[in-house]
């Protein structure tokens, strides 16, 4: 690539005025560097956020007609909710509550707010309620990031997403942090956005007041029921699975990119893993970890590979790490109707469990521990177990790397594609 003969490759240019002028001495970025800059600040924030395992969750994405079988009221609640998300995303301006039972679509709506805030450039933080309260607990006697640095960092956000509000361990001291944030943000009218599987008599009286308070706080009732169905029809069983949002990902539909500027190696790799995964997916047996960059095709194969088997009557499991995590925080509601120790039996014992997106979760300890003890107990019992992560291995929790590196049980492939190439879509 030809070097920019204005900044010759710096990216920036200083601004040619004489010493009295203001500007003197400062830069800006040269039009060659435009849309880097840009890109690396969209990436910057991205990670800033938390938004990483949730960065497909968009507006357009979301269906407002809900799983087969609604009425038209659910189905109303459900479009209802759209729209006054993507007003409150256009304007960025007071509090929105987001109400109903855990797998409506409150979630979704509330990552598609805080994407669209980061595509706009606007700082943002999307956690749920326990990881928040986690991070603050973890920088107690932390060096690299006080508590109070972090506090004031939660508090005073341009946007606050708050995932799961009353899933989090009612402890005095979880308490009094919750409503030193809601009640700062508050004072203050800075753009927040909760979500709750309660009513508002079910929680803290301090922070019910301020959700009381009809001129911030815009109350959007979701009346549809769980979209994952989260109970069979026939044995009663949890159905933690989202592989029917996978369908149309099978082995014949996925692309090797022989049209792509890809090496002779990258294709090579490609072509050896589908080889690789349709072989697995005929006899499943030990583990399959699959790494690379977001788009690669790691996700397209394990849902090639749990359809396959879902034909053959296996029924597999597959679920977003940061799913499967909000499945197991929602038990330790006082409403729920599905008790913890049930749901980690299921999960570790499932038939074929495919754990999409590894290391994207809030790094939590107690995220950690459970996914440290769902994997060790299916490493231990030698059971069929697919893994996608987009970060490398060195990354990965040490206790869960360890038990990957036995070639015994384990086979890794890095994807050394880069991700696909997609095109923009027309203005519309």
């Amino acid at each position: 690539m030809p070097i920019c003969p204005l900044c010759h490759g710096s990216g920036v240019l200083y601004f040619n005025v004489p010493e009295s002028d203001p500007r003197f001495g400062d830069v800006y970025v040269c039009e060659c560097s435009v849309h880097k800059f840009r890109a690396e600040k969209q990436e910057s924030l991205l990670v800033l956020s938390n938004l990483q395992a949730y960065r497909e969750k968009t507006f357009d994405n979301f269906n407002p007609k809900g799983r087969a079988g609604l009425r038209e009221d659910q189905m109303q609640s459900l479009q209802f909710a759209l729209n006054q998300a993507i007003l409150f995303a256009r304007n960025l301006n007071k509090w929105l509550l987001l109400m109903g039972v855990y797998g409506c679509g409150k979630t979704h709506l509330a990552a598609a707010i805080a994407n669209d805030a980061i595509s706009c450039g606007t700082p943002t933080l999307f956690t749920t309620v326990p990881d928040l309260l986690d991070w603050l607990r973890f920088s107690y006697g932390r060096s690299e990031e006080s508590f109070e640095d972090r506090f004031e960092k939660i508090r005073t956000i341009p946007l606050l997403v708050l995932d799961d509000l009353g899933t989090q361990n009612a402890t005095d001291w979880a308490r009094e942090k919750l409503f030193q944030i809601l009640n700062y943000r508050y004072a203050e009218q800075l753009p927040t956005v909760l979500t709750t599987n309660q009513t508002l008599d079910d929680m803290d009286g301090r922070v019910r007041s301020r959700l009381e308070d009809r001129d911030l706080v815009n109350h959007v009732q979701i009346q549809a029921p769980d979209y994952r169905s989260p109970f069979t029809d026939t044995a009663n069983q949890i159905q933690l699975s989202s592989l029917h949002i996978h369908n149309n990902q099978r082995f014949e539909t996925f692309s090797l990119r022989e049209t792509e500027a890809l090496t002779t190696e990258q294709k090579r790799n490609l072509k050896n893993l589908l080889i690789f995964a349709k072989k697995y997916a005929k006899n499943p047996s030990g583990w399959l970890v699959m790494l690379g960059d977001y788009g690669t095709g790691k996700t397209h194969l394990a849902a090639a590979i749990a359809n396959q088997r879902n034909e053959l009557g296996d029924n597999p499991m597959f679920v977003l790490v940061p799913d499967l995590l909000d499945h197991l925080r929602a038990t330790f509601n006082p409403d729920s109707n599905i008790r913890y120790d049930k749901l980690f039996e299921q999960i570790k014992n499932a038939k074929l469990l495919i754990l999409d997106d590894l290391g994207t979760q809030s790094a939590t300890p107690w995220a950690k521990e459970k996914l440290y003890q769902i994997l060790n107990y299916r490493y231990n019992a030698q059971l069929p177990t697919i893994i996608t992560s987009a970060q490398a291995l060195d990354a990965i929790d040490p206790r869960i790397r360890s038990r990957m590196l036995d070639g015994r049980l384990c086979d890794i492939f890095e994807i050394s594609a880069p991700p696909f190439r997609v095109l923009p879509k027309k203005h519309r």
